[in-house]
């Protein structure tokens, strides 16, 4: 198979060709946490670019719940136009458009005030910054049973907007992922324990999605090839979560890697001095496809188009790519023009592996505001700047969150 072939779908939909602009998170809600205009000139610079599958950045299914201040929510109909006109601008160069959809469990900053969910009391070790996390309540068999239904619901309102499918995420240690984790499920119930315990909340949200949404709709799952972490998520016991999600209506997992206390999802290696170095995963996903009945996308750094066709010739049947859309949102076309564009950031070679891992994702955010602004990306910021610069719009954004669930909490 070849990068700009057509993929067919276990539920008969296409997509036109084997490349997805693979979800980064841009913190770019409107005050009600709806997409912005900013969001919407973004996406449609991915939409023009040529990729054949979109997957936005994490859409929340609780308000409360947040990745990042400036996140967006849908949880119910409120701004519903406004997620259609998103869709819309999205889909308009005929590229399938998913809707991440996500909790972040106790992955969520603490002066965002509100309380942490997860499935055991287990605080984030990130050294000196764990003060930033909250150690997080036990969530009880009612809370499990909201946060199974929320992400259903969320579903069918990303179907009743226009998206073509949903893209559950259970990977980079959000709650799915710490429902999956040994390290951070240390429950004694049906939810913990065994691995078929601990993959039950992701196999029931699974379900109660598909009985939501119609045939034609895409329900994906991002799964974490393994956490990267001693007595954690393993390489093994995804191939096993894998042969669960084969009997369910599941049309594609993407696989990456790691979490907020080990980000290999960011590589271990920024140098892209080899071909290994960019496809992060691929090992991963080469062994999972012995097993999975459904499609296989790989995500991890990839950013050549040499690299994009080994990993397709591999046996893989997607591409996900973030970082390089991030600073040329047109590579798919100049891919398809026979042009050899492969852009990078500056590597970031800082002690500090959790600052570093800040300054990455900055840099990228930094690419993301400029193109949401109609702006030409800038791939040689200095990441100090650029971590500065996001620092001080995440403390705006908090004040402005805290704010407005302020208003939504006397409001209701």
């Amino acid at each position: 198979m070849k990068v700009f072939e057509k993929l067919v779908l276990p539920n008969g939909s296409q997509i036109l060709n084997r490349i997805a602009k693979a979800a980064m998170e841009e913190n770019m809600a409107d005050l009600d946490q709806a997409p912005s205009k900013q969001l919407m000139r973004l996406y449609q610079a991915w939409a023009d670019g040529g990729v054949g599958l979109i997957i936005t950045g994490n859409v929340m299914v609780d308000r409360r719940a947040m990745t990042g201040p400036g996140g967006v929510v849908l949880e119910d109909e409120q701004h519903l136009d406004t997620f259609k006109r998103w869709a819309t601008i999205a889909r308009s160069q005929g590229a399938q458009v998913w809707l991440q959809i996500n909790h972040p469990g106790r992955q969520m900053q603490s002066n965002l005030g509100q309380q942490t969910w997860a499935p055991s009391a287990v605080a984030l070790d990130l050294g000196k910054m764990s003060d930033r996390f909250n150690v997080p309540v036990e969530m009880t068999e009612d809370m499990i049973n909201e946060v199974i239904q929320r992400f259903a619901n969320t579903a069918r309102l990303a179907e009743k907007a226009g998206f073509t499918g949903v893209e559950i995420h259970a990977a980079h240690g959000y709650l799915l992922s710490q429902f999956l984790s040994p390290l951070s499920n240390q429950r004694k119930d049906r939810w913990g324990g065994s691995l078929e315990n601990r993959a039950r909340i992701l196999i029931e949200i699974v379900q109660a999605v598909r009985a939501v949404v119609s045939p034609h709709f895409v329900v994906a799952v991002k799964l974490n090839s393994a956490d990267f972490q001693r007595g954690g998520f393993s390489a093994e016991d995804a191939q096993q979560v894998i042969q669960m999600l084969n009997g369910l209506a599941v049309d594609l997992v993407e696989l990456s890697g790691g979490s907020y206390e080990a980000p290999a999802m960011q590589g271990q290696s920024r140098d892209g001095r080899t071909l290994a170095r960019e496809a992060y995963f691929l090992e991963f996903a080469q062994e999972i496809r012995k097993v999975a009945h459904m499609p296989i996308m790989v995500t991890g750094g990839i950013r050549r188009k040499q690299v994009a066709e080994k990993v397709i010739a591999s046996g893989v049947d997607m591409v996900g790519i973030a970082t390089a859309l991030a600073i040329d949102p047109n590579l798919p076309n100049e891919w398809k023009q026979g042009q050899n564009t492969a852009p990078e950031l500056q590597p970031i070679t800082w002690k500090n592996k959790t600052l570093a891992s800040l300054a990455n994702m900055a840099t990228v955010k930094f690419q993301l505001r400029k193109l949401s602004l109609g702006k030409q990306p800038n791939p040689r910021v200095s990441p100090l700047w650029a971590l500065i610069l996001q620092q001080a719009a995440m403390s705006r954004r908090t004040r402005q969150y805290k704010n407005r669930m302020r208003q939504y909490s006397v409001a209701s």
